[in-house]
C-alpha cells in the first residue's frame, strides 16, 4: 500500500483503512494478532503515534481488541463490523455523490442505474 500524504485524507485514517481491507480480504483473520505500531510505522515510514491512532480507530469500533501484554487482536465479528460500518459510512456518502453529480449534469435515473450495471459487469468480467 502507498500512503498518500497529500492531506485529503490523514494517514492514521489510511492504515485504519488499508487494516479493515486486509481484515475483509482475509489476508489477517479473526482471533490473529495484528501489526504492533512499530511494526506498521517500520512498513509505511511513519511516526509510531500515527500508526497507533490507526490501530486506536480501530479498537474504538470494536474491530480489534486487546491483550494486556500481548498486543492487539482482530475480533471475531470484525468482518461484520467493517461491512456494516462501510455500507453505512463509505458507501452510503458515495452514492449520494453520486446521485448529486448525476442530477448536475441531467442523468436519469434509468441512464445512471444502466451505467452501474455495466460497470458491474464489467467488474465480474461480463459482457456488457
Amino acid at each position: 500500500m502507498i500512503l498518500h500524504g497529500d492531506g485529503t485524507k490523514p494517514i492514521y485514517i489510511q492504515i485504519a483503512e488499508w487494516l479493515e481491507t486486509q481484515i475483509l480480504s482475509e489476508s489477517i483473520k479473526s482471533d490473529e494478532k495484528i501489526y504492533s505500531q512499530y511494526q506498521l510505522a517500520d512498513m509505511f515510514t511513519i511516526n509510531p503515534a500515527t500508526a497507533a491512532k490507526g490501530l486506536n480507530i480501530l479498537a474504538n469500533d470494536s474491530i480489534l481488541y486487546k491483550k494486556r501484554g500481548l498486543g492487539m487482536f482482530v475480533a471475531s465479528n470484525a468482518k461484520t463490523l467493517i461491512v456494516s460500518k462501510r455500507k453505512s459510512q463509505t458507501l452510503k456518502q458515495l452514492v449520494a455523490d453520486l446521485v448529486q453529480e448525476a442530477n448536475r449534469l441531467d442523468v436519469g435515473e434509468e441512464e445512471l442505474i444502466e451505467m452501474i450495471k455495466a460497470e458491474s459487469n464489467r467488474n465480474k468480467g461480463e459482457p456488457e
